[in-house]
């Protein structure tokens, strides 16, 4: 093993906290079972490697860990509970009828009261209760990350030539859920979905070791695409924005769940479903992943404390050990503000991606 590996592993990692600026140390649960996978097995028993990532092995950890009332037994429900610091009296439901880990994690709130959302239209929310990393395509920009979540035409599609030309040299916001939060997504903005697609990948880990050890993970993992045209009548107005939800070891199904008030009669998102903003999309089975925003290049600005915190000082986090670089998180809340509508100097209109979109009819918002 090399000094490298060991200094990262015995690194906490740490997040700032929005609201109160303290910097946070992170409960990694499982972390001595993803040091072993990405530090040990994939180097010296590849074959123990690529089984555990595979689809059928995920799903059967994902049932022994999530499913089995056994699980239940030998953790011990109210233990489990306290271990995730999980604020029982946002729940929807009532507490002990959840009987698994699975019910714990896939939790409704209520979240029209605990995570208010401001009346902003220009404002973009974040889609979950998450620890958020900002960046850039463009090599000119500040933000400018190359290679290390990763690959833009990998994480998009290669074939996608439409999608790569829209956002080409644009923005992005990682936003990675952990196990104690909410797992719904919520939309993010609002618009009109012009694409819904599917791209098979792997069930790599999201824990910031495996990130740091694989490199690029995100766009090698199973992943499901929406793209969405906000430059329509009720739109947030800032062009394009392809919401990119990824799948985990152990998380191998994403489960579209689209409900324009509270979580009441749910559907599948499809082409032409007009959302609005801030309210339940989709849902990971069963825990948590990481959701990856892609904005049209100076659409956005971006909040400032995002930036700010992206390369505070005195914050151990295992992404700037390991690539480098300052990349300190920032935990928010699901339907809190991450960035904004850019407004050009001038205040002449931005360029429509496709004009065609644009109509004087306002859509019907489900």
């Amino acid at each position: 093993m090399t000094q490298a590996r060991t200094r990262l592993e015995r690194t906490p990692h740490q997040y700032v906290r929005r609201g109160d600026a303290r910097v946070v140390t992170e409960r990694l649960l499982g972390d001595w079972l993803v040091n072993f996978l990405y530090a040990h097995a994939r180097e010296h028993t590849g074959t123990l490697f690529r089984a555990l990532t595979s689809p059928r092995v995920s799903k059967l950890l994902a049932y022994a860990n999530f499913d089995s009332a056994l699980t239940a037994r030998l953790v011990g429900h109210r233990r489990f509970l306290r271990a995730c610091r999980v604020n029982l009296r946002e729940c929807l439901d009532p507490p002990e009828s959840f009987d698994t880990p699975r019910q714990l994690f896939e939790r409704k709130i209520r979240y029209w009261e605990c995570r208010p959302m401001a009346d902003d239209p220009d404002a973009v929310l974040s889609p979950a209760d998450a620890r958020v990393l900002i960046g850039s395509f463009r090599s000119g920009s500040p933000l400018f990350i190359k290679g290390k979540f990763f690959e833009f035409e990998e994480l998009l599609g290669r074939n996608k030539t439409t999608w790569l030309n829209a956002f080409r040299d644009g923005d992005w916001a990682i936003c990675r859920l952990t196990p104690d939060r909410y797992h719904y997504n919520h939309t993010p903005v609002a618009g009109e979905v012009v694409d819904f697609y599917q791209i098979p990948g792997g069930y790599h880990a999201c824990n910031p070791g495996a990130v740091v050890e694989l490199v690029t993970p995100y766009s090698k993992n199973k992943r499901v695409v929406t793209v969405i045209q906000t430059d329509v009548p009720g739109g947030t107005r800032i062009g394009l924005v392809a919401m990119i939800e990824v799948v985990a070891l152990m998380i191998g199904a994403v489960v579209q769940c689209y409900s324009a008030e509270r979580y009441d009669a749910p559907q599948l998102v499809r082409t032409g479903l007009c959302v609005r903003k801030g309210v339940p999309k989709s849902l990971y089975r069963p825990g948590s992943s990481t959701d990856v925003l892609v904005f049209q290049r100076d659409r956005v600005t971006f909040a400032d404390d995002l930036v700010r915190n992206l390369s505070r000082a005195g914050v151990h986090s295992r992404f700037s050990l390991g690539f480098g670089t300052p990349l300190v998180e920032t935990d928010v809340k699901v339907r809190s503000p991450i960035a904004r509508r850019a407004v050009k100097e001038g205040g002449s209109r931005w360029k429509t991606y496709f004009s065609s979109w644009r109509s004087e009819r306002a859509p019907h918002y489900s």
